[in-house]
């Protein structure tokens, strides 16, 4: 199969760029004693989550457990639920898993530790916990020292529950505040910190400046896209993931219709990438200015040359995360061949 074999709109993957991202990250982390946990919710392939491993990730990172229930029926054993988890219904699933892998959960209040005490009795097996702290994205994570002291405490006092270490995502300069704080109550404690795990693409080089963090959960660098570009974690070159898109119709000289809208590119803004959803490879002077569902206004009014209709045209998405929930298929172009590989884990948000 070749690409012009291929109707659009259509993830295109160039195997070649992801296995460079991939040696990458992980011989950085190799350079600095960091242990590589991925995050798989970037791309949901059990076969790029295979790929990681092979090259040294020390288990990987899911969102969800929809996505860990997927990736455990592939086999893969060592799996972190950066997600609080709460109510029966998710401590029945987690039990489940935890009687066939190594699973760990992210918590930040006393309701998600009793939904994950409760997995661990029902499945009678050990469950890795961590302690979430919010280093300021303002979303999940126990805002103060003490907060996470108690927690750590009540796990280490309930049965089958290991205390893991702490957890953040980004992290940044605002998380060593934060861990020097905490190591120095949770000693006076008489409580170690086995780890800190720490997340993001956009400052993942950076980590070891840190001096904190012991391991890395990073998602976007194995596609990389337009807002990564944007903050100078990756170039054109690095970017792993296009959506191929057809113009299908120029009803003025300055304006082209392409067949990828919000269902196909999403609506996420690139932030310092640049204007618009979405850069076009051979045209980096137009701008995706509005998408709706099914179609894409491009302004072509800075643009010198301009597409026809019928041209295919290749697409660096704005936030490449997003994008591979949006296809049942990614398109793997190595050795000059295109071969389909599913997103097995395409809708798994619960």
């Amino acid at each position: 199969m070749k690409t012009e074999d291929l109707d659009t709109p259509v993830p295109l993957v160039d195997l070649a760029i992801v296995d460079a991202n991939l040696k990458r990250m992980q011989d950085y982390c190799d350079e600095h004693g960091i242990a590589l946990r991925p995050h798989i919710k970037t791309h949901k392939s059990v076969k790029l989550a295979e790929r990681q491993l092979a090259r040294g990730a020390k288990g990987i990172t899911c969102q969800k457990l929809g996505e860990a229930e997927v990736m455990v029926d592939a086999g893969i054993e060592d799996i972190l639920i950066s997600y609080p988890l709460i109510g029966p219904i998710k401590a029945r699933r987690l039990a489940a898993l935890a009687r066939r892998a190594k699973m760990s959960v992210a918590i930040d209040s006393r309701a998600a530790l009793e939904t994950v005490a409760s997995a661990a009795r029902m499945a009678d097996a050990d469950i890795g916990v961590l302690v979430e702290f919010d280093s300021g994205l303002g979303r999940t994570g126990v805002v103060t020292v003490a907060e996470a002291l108690a927690l750590a405490q009540k796990v280490t006092e309930t049965p089958h529950l290991s205390f893991d270490g702490l957890m953040t995502y980004p992290a940044s300069e605002a998380s060593v505040a934060f861990v020097q704080e905490a190591r120095d109550a949770f000693a006076a404690a008489g409580l170690a910190i086995p780890k800190v795990s720490g997340g993001g693409t956009p400052n993942a080089f950076r980590t070891h400046e840190f001096g904190v963090i012991d391991e890395l959960r990073v998602g976007t660098y194995i596609y990389n896209d337009r807002m990564i570009m944007g903050v100078g974690h990756a170039g054109l070159e690095e970017c792993a993931l296009d959506v191929l898109v057809t113009v299908v119709s120029r009803p003025t000289p300055d304006r082209a219709i392409i067949d990828a809208g919000t269902k196909s590119l999403t609506s996420d803004p690139a932030g310092k990438g640049g204007p618009g959803y979405g850069l076009i490879r051979d045209y980096p002077d137009a701008v995706i200015e509005r998408l709706t569902e099914e179609h894409g206004m491009v302004d072509l009014s800075a643009s010198a040359k301009k597409p026809e209709i019928g041209e295919r045209l290749r697409i660096i998405p704005n936030h490449v995360c997003p994008v591979s929930n949006l296809h049942d298929s990614i398109f793997v172009l190595e050795n000059g061949g295109v071969s389909e590989w599913r997103v097995d884990a395409r809708g798994m948000t619960r």
